[in-house]
């Protein structure tokens, strides 16, 4: 199978779950352009210049860090405090990734760790690997339908900056595109934006989907979530599932000196700019409960089994 095959089989096989389902709008939408910056990042090698690819890589940081410390860390768990400024430049910065604005993002991520690993849950492995990682975002009724909207963000959604990148959050990544193309051409807009966004797009959810499939449990969850070394490099520290779900408000995931997590050291950093504030952490007094819990369990499961 060559290069294309592989690339139509992994846009096709999500869409597979929603053959002949009705689509709405929404989803047409979705669907659209999820295509299209896939198909966008095959031209990589036909305009490869290094600056094109040092922009990818800057852009992709920034706009990956916006996810993982934005969208996910600030906005969706309250890990710390930010400036307001501060907090909506990163929340802009996380809009250029397209993934959706603030205000569904993380509607979805508070769903999803108030009904993990369970029928209710957005995006779990249990309906399939492939619908973790790519077949949810294409059924969004599915996705907020269960739940009656968007009930979960009302800190969010009284306030306007969040309202106005809710209803424009597409728009600023055409923005870019435009302001890319004009300094750089068809390369700036083939790493710029395909290759940039196809790789961040596939760091965050493989995060649902590797990060609930493969790895091993440090801590008992009642869940599938996994640390998984590889995807905490790849995701920016978001890897360390497992250790996040034991601790959804802490703002570092990395809870080890050698579990890499990138976000953490930037938080770490404007906390010590004095920018960041009310940086919450897991005492050492809550660490020895989940590990007590967690040895408690792992004994009784051994004792069932003997």
């Amino acid at each position: 199978m060559g290069l294309l095959g592989i690339w139509v089989a992994i846009l096709m096989t999500p869409c597979a779950y929603f053959w002949g389902r009705k689509w709405n709008l929404l989803d047409l939408v979705t669907a659209t352009m999820f295509v299209s910056i896939h198909f966008l990042a095959l031209f990589a090698p036909f305009h490869f210049n290094w600056s094109a690819f040092f922009l990818m890589l800057a852009l992709g940081y920034a706009t990956g860090l916006g996810i993982t410390l934005s969208y996910h860390r600030n906005l969706a768990h309250r890990s710390f405090r930010l400036p307001k400024y501060l907090e909506y430049l990163f929340a802009y910065i996380a809009v250029l990734s397209a993934e959706g604005s603030p205000i569904e993002w993380v509607s979805t991520h508070r769903y999803h760790h108030q009904y993990t690993d369970t029928e209710k849950d957005a995006h779990s492995p249990l309906k399939g690997f492939w619908f973790s990682h790519m077949g949810w975002i294409l059924d969004s009724n599915k996705r907020f339908g269960r739940y009656g909207g968007l009930k979960n963000v009302e800190d969010l959604k009284r306030q306007p900056f969040y309202r106005f990148l809710h209803h424009t959050f597409l728009l600023h990544s055409f923005i870019l595109g435009g302001i890319l193309y004009t300094l750089g051409g068809l390369p700036f807009i083939v790493w710029g934006m395909g290759v940039r966004m196809v790789i961040v797009f596939h760091s965050t959810l493989l995060v649902n989907s590797a990060g609930h499939t493969w790895g091993y449990q440090a801590w008992n969850t009642g869940d599938l979530s996994k640390n998984l070394w590889w995807l905490g490099l790849l995701g920016l520290g978001e890897g360390w599932h497992n250790n996040h779900h034991a601790f959804e408000y802490s703002a570092r995931q990395g809870l080890e000196w050698w579990q890499i997590d990138m976000t953490w050291y930037v938080i770490r950093f404007l906390e010590a700019l004095g920018l960041a504030k009310d940086v919450k952490l897991p005492s050492e007094a809550h660490k020895k409960r989940k590990a007590l819990e967690t040895t408690t369990v792992a004994s009784h499961e051994i004792s069932y089994e003997d």
